[in-house]
Formats: C-alpha cells, sequence, structure tokens
C-alpha cells in the first residue's frame, strides 16, 4: 500500500462512525478540481511515504475509540495490496469506508465478494458527455456504469457523490448525473471548495 496521508481522526467521513482516514497516493484521474493533486502520481518528490505498519499500530493503539477507517486518495483501488491490508484492518475490529472514483469495477467486485468493505461511497464525476473532461483523462464510462450497477445492487452500505464544479458543471448536468443512478439512490452533491 502506498499511503501518502492520513488523518487520525474525523467525525464525518464514515457515516455512524468515528473513524481515522488513510490517503493512498496514485489516481488515475486529473479532475481540475481535485483537493489531493499531490496523491495523483504513484511516486512523489513531495509525499513523504507512510508506513503501512505506523498506521496500522496507530489503529492498534486507538481500538475502542475508533470504529473504521476510511480508505481514499487517490485511487485506492490502484493499490495492489488493497485486500490485504483491508484484512489487517478488519483484523482490529473496525469496519471500513471505501472512497472510489469507480473506473475499477473488478476491484469492488472482487472487495465485495470477500466482505471485506462495510461502506463504499463512489464519486459520480459528470454526465458522460463530459466525462472525459471533469476527470482530466480519457475514462471507460461501461466501467463506470458496471460500478454503478454493483455499488446501488450489493447490500453494502453506500452512497453516490458529486463534487458540483460550477466551472463545469450546471444544474442541468446535476440531473444527468441522477439518471445514471437508480431511482431513489442515495445520492450526496458536495459544492467544491475553491482552494487551489
Amino acid at each position: 500500500m502506498l499511503i501518502g496521508g492520513f488523518q487520525p481522526f474525523t467525525l464525518c467521513d464514515f457515516p455512524g462512525r468515528t473513524a481515522a482516514i488513510v490517503f493512498t497516493q496514485g489516481c488515475n484521474f486529473r479532475c481540475p478540481f481535485c483537493h489531493n493533486r499531490q496523491l495523483w502520481a504513484r511516486q512523489s518528490d513531495t509525499v513523504a511515504p507512510i508506513p503501512q505498519e505506523k498506521v496500522l499500530t496507530f489503529l492498534a493503539e486507538r481500538r475502542g475509540y475508533l470504529k473504521g477507517l476510511v480508505i481514499t486518495g487517490g485511487e485506492p483501488t490502484l493499490q495492489v495490496d488493497l485486500s490485504v491490508f483491508i484484512r489487517k484492518v478488519k483484523k482490529l475490529g473496525l469496519a471500513v469506508k471505501l472512497d472510489t472514483n469507480g473506473s475499477r469495477p473488478e476491484i469492488v467486485e472482487r472487495l465485495f465478494s470477500e466482505a471485506l468493505v462495510d461502506y463504499i461511497a463512489m464519486d459520480v464525476k459528470a454526465p458522460f458527455t463530459k466525462y472525459d473532461l471533469l476527470c482530466g483523462s480519457t475514462v471507460n464510462h461501461a466501467a463506470i456504469r458496471k460500478s454503478i450497477g454493483l455499488i446501488a445492487a450489493s447490500p453494502v452500505q453506500h452512497h453516490f457523490r458529486t463534487t458540483f464544479y460550477r466551472a463545469l458543471l450546471s444544474e442541468t448536468d446535476l440531473q444527468l448525473i441522477k439518471d445514471l443512478l437508480p431511482t431513489n439512490a442515495d445520492f450526496h452533491i458536495q459544492p467544491c471548495r475553491d482552494v487551489h
């Protein structure tokens, strides 16, 4: 696991649980509104990697206080040893929330089949006519559709979310994004805080 950041405590990132957050290093998208640009590259000259054993030791010491771990990024599903890391976290008695861009449905499906995820949040970036623009890269739309379907059909707690980047998205686009999701899907719209 390439870990580029760690937040020891959050009350708002894992619904219903006190948690810590691991930020994985590396992402296959280049969203112009990203607030974690330092995590784009798999290897960075500006971000010192955090050993996973250091994170696991911290989590073990906070047993009873923390109830979960959020794994975000970057894009966590790019990590080749993601499931190995999650198993170690779950052995500590913590629930796991995964944040994903949905670009690797085969990984999501595998994690579901191995009961490694307790909550999943998927970013749905845009209507497909604007997806590549909002991601700053060429996106496999079929993979995004498959991830939406897998997550919506799974018994795992979940929600979908869109960062409302007003420079590139409109209210009409938000409706088109909702149309990509199943009826009554739990859909969150996050305002973009332009800090970069």
